[in-house]
């Protein structure tokens, strides 16, 4: 028996806008649109906003509260849109600002809310400010908006410092002055078409104070702040010493990440935010070395949530799940933050493929694996992760119980740091592919003219279309599983689990008249059958009061009549 469930009533008003319940975001399931790779509407092998809008009725179908759209600001496109040449205007590529409006109110009219992905970092270097920056030459003041130094050695020849670019090489870049002589060096953490803000400069917090509030009078309901942690630098920018950097990164606190100065911004955003009815929110980016340390960042007068990194790294493995959600759970009680849940994004590859593998590969992973395991775990994974307290994080496709794609022709390939020198892998297109809606057509539905991103052949059987109303497909479980969780009282916000005695490698907890049971294990235990069978991701026996858990298999029950 699998896949039971209970009728559930929505959480959405009877006239089906957004309606103002009161801490919505505390228990939110948030969808994840890439939006190049979601749905193209014009036939031109990118997705676009026209295409999200075309397929709210499937999100609101699918039973999340919110959609989180990654950057689809103006931009040359030289990180997928994470470098921003213009905080205020859409990007042609995806539409144009009437575009946006649209889809808000349909967002809003579907009892949906929409998120914005916010890049406060960095900007691009085709932004305004950098480009009269360079022409100005040195000592323009528009220079003091970014880290403009002069280089070391003797003919300025060498960094300013020793830091290293998340996407490899050095974080420092050599500008031309006017004159045409070799000049200033630029800080970019990232790739150096994205040059750093200089947050101490006060013209910085006042534009982007300002690009809030542009947004939220657009009717937003709230912003991913990528790279939360990375806006203030220690002063003097200080060397590092070690030229191993990427390893150091989520282990200790860094010259440029987790600063404690981002707070003071943070709090500031706050005000501002909560000047707007319907409970806006921020969403913090934060990869920083603890859990603890990320409690930080949603303090009650800072953001209302930070993504949890570390249970995104966690294998599928009982002992270390329950230490990262006792951990999470502990570290979020005394700020009053709801805990989140998340298995992948756009930067890391899928959960499907990641545990289709041997543990201890982290989340970039090259090869495909066991296909059948990984599919088998992903979907244990997920109704452990809706199980539990607080907030869950879906990325778009994995309902389809997509695996990444490991084979991409390096020809084909766009992500800007599989074509620098020492940077991280490299390999983010495989979770970026453009996501099959039907069984046939040039893109699987995606589009009518292709796709941006190869798709493969076996995807055809992967899409919507294959998926919906088959009993046991992921697509209908992850509906399943959502009805479920807006059905039951237990489920959803709350700070703590009751974990109960199970076998080794296997997870019960209790909340309230709900327990999950989450076997981790390659054989199928026996344990106790707690109630009435709600849901499960695989198929489970029970006969006297027991149930036969398959591996890798988690099972919802509640005790309620």
């Amino acid at each position: 028996m699998s896949q039971q469930h209970s009728a559930a009533p929505a959480r959405h008003s009877a006239a089906g806008t957004v309606a103002d319940r009161r801490d919505w975001w505390r228990d939110a399931v948030i969808y994840q649109v890439y939006p190049r790779s979601f749905a193209d509407s014009n036939g031109d092998g990118m997705g676009d906003l026209e295409g999200v809008r075309s397929r709210l009725p499937y999100l609101r179908d699918l039973g999340v509260d919110a959609v989180w759209l990654s950057p689809f600001y103006a931009s040359p496109q030289a990180d997928a849109g994470y470098d921003v040449a213009d905080y205020r205007a859409v990007d042609p590529m995806f539409g144009n600002l009437l575009d946006a409006d649209a889809l808000i109110r349909d967002a809003h009219e579907l009892g949906l809310r929409i998120i914005v992905d916010l890049v406060p970092n960095h900007s691009s270097d085709q932004h305004e400010w950098f480009k009269r920056a360079l022409a100005e030459g040195a000592g323009s003041p528009l220079r003091e908006r970014y880290h403009f130094r002069p280089g070391k050695g003797k003919n300025g020849e060498l960094p300013p410092n020793d830091w290293e670019s998340i996407f490899g090489g050095p974080a420092w870049t050599r500008v031309t002055e006017p004159d045409g002589t070799p000049g200033e060096w630029y800080l970019h953490l990232f790739a150096p078409e994205q040059p750093d803000f200089n947050w101490d400069h006060p013209a910085v917090g006042d534009e982007f104070r300002s690009i809030l509030r542009f947004w939220l009078d657009m009717g937003v309901d709230g912003f991913r702040i990528d790279v939360a942690h990375g806006l203030v630098k220690a002063d003097g920018l200080p060397d590092l010493g070690s030229h191993d950097q990427l390893k150091l990164l989520g282990n200790d606190v860094m010259p440029f990440f987790d600063q404690d100065g981002v707070h003071a911004i943070y709090r500031q955003w706050r005000t501002i935010c909560d000047e707007y009815a319907g409970e806006r929110i921020f969403v913090a980016e934060a990869w920083t070395p603890t859990v603890e340390r990320t409690a930080n960042y949603v303090r009650p007068d800072e953001l209302h949530q930070a993504f949890n990194f570390q249970y995104l790294g966690t294998e599928w493995d009982a002992e270390e799940l329950r230490t990262v959600i006792d951990r999470t759970l502990e570290a979020m009680r005394p700020v009053g933050a709801p805990a989140t849940w998340v298995l992948s994004n756009h930067d890391v590859t899928r959960h499907a493929t990641r545990f289709a593998n041997p543990p201890g590969l982290g989340t970039q992973i090259r090869t495909a694996g066991d296909r059948e395991l990984g599919l088998r775990r992903a979907r244990a994974a997920t109704l452990l992760m809706l199980a539990l307290p607080g907030s869950a994080y879906v990325y778009q496709g994995e309902e389809l119980g997509l695996p990444d794609v490991v084979d991409l022709p390096d020809e084909v390939r766009q992500d800007p740091a599989y074509f620098r020198g020492a940077g991280q892998d490299g390999f983010r297109d495989g979770c970026r592919v453009p996501i099959p809606w039907t069984r046939t057509g040039s893109s699987y539905g995606f589009g009518s003219g292709g796709s941006w991103l190869p798709q493969p052949a076996s995807w055809a059987e992967l899409s919507v279309e294959a998926q919906t109303g088959v009993a046991d497909s992921t697509l209908e479980l992850y509906r399943a599983a959502l009805r479920v969780r807006r059905a039951q009282p237990d489920l959803g916000a709350g700070d703590a689990v009751e974990w109960l005695r199970a076998p080794e490698g296997v997870l019960a907890f209790r909340r309230g008249e709900f327990v999950c049971v989450a076997n981790t294990t390659g054989e199928s235990v026996m344990t106790p059958a707690y109630g009435r069978l709600l849901l499960a991701s695989g198929e489970i026996a029970e006969t006297g009061g027991e149930a036969k858990v398959p591996a890798d298999t988690t099972v919802w029950w509640t005790a309620a009549v």
